[in-house]
């Protein structure tokens, strides 16, 4: 077994484990978790700890700026997946009769959307806010817990989950000095 073959059947069997750890008395907990919209509170405080912090001019234009990252954090994903083109646990037959499918999807798996966008969006909003929040920190527990929802209903690999927070953090991190580029010379 070469090494790449190797470390896909370790995340076969890690997402074996984490998945059989659920029980159907969460599963709705989880289905909330996973939609993008459930998070609409937290991206108002997002919005109102920048607004505090820069004033509405910086608010409009970092909201720009996530926007722009969001869209190109999705389409550099589709790209990858459609690259790759990994199936979804759900859709795996090695697998998809072993683990709990809480959730059926389609497309393929690696990486996680769900996981780069909220790594990046949480990186860039923790390096625009550092400095005034020292709590802000605690803003990683979102892409964590959005992650682990994936793993959770049987839609991601720990690997697809573990590249997305990675991908995510280059992204997040390119776009913040972009914006310190572009905004210091527009604001």
């Amino acid at each position: 077994m070469n090494l790449l073959e190797n470390i896909i059947q370790k995340d076969k069997e890690l997402l074996i484990f984490l998945n059989a750890l659920g029980n159907e008395s969460w599963d709705a907990f989880w289905l909330v978790v996973t939609n993008q919209f459930s998070w609409f509170p937290l991206y108002l405080i997002f919005s109102y700890l920048i607004f505090k912090s820069y004033g509405w001019k910086k608010l409009v234009a970092l909201l720009i700026f996530t926007g722009l990252l969001i869209t190109f954090s999705d389409q550099f994903v589709n790209f990858i997946k459609n690259f790759f083109q990994r199936l979804r646990p759900n859709n795996d037959p090695s697998i998809n009769q072993i683990i709990r499918i809480v959730k059926n999807s389609g497309g393929y798996s690696f990486v996680s959307g769900h996981a780069t966008s909220s790594m990046a969006v949480s990186l860039f909003v923790f390096l625009t806010l550092k400095k005034y929040y020292k709590y802000i920190l605690l803003i990683f527990f979102w892409p964590l817990f959005f992650g682990y929802s994936r793993i959770y209903l049987g839609v991601h690999f720990p690997v697809d989950i573990l590249s997305g927070f990675f991908l995510g953090g280059l992204i997040g991190t390119v776009f913040y000095k972009l914006s310190l580029l572009i905004l210091q010379k527009v604001i």
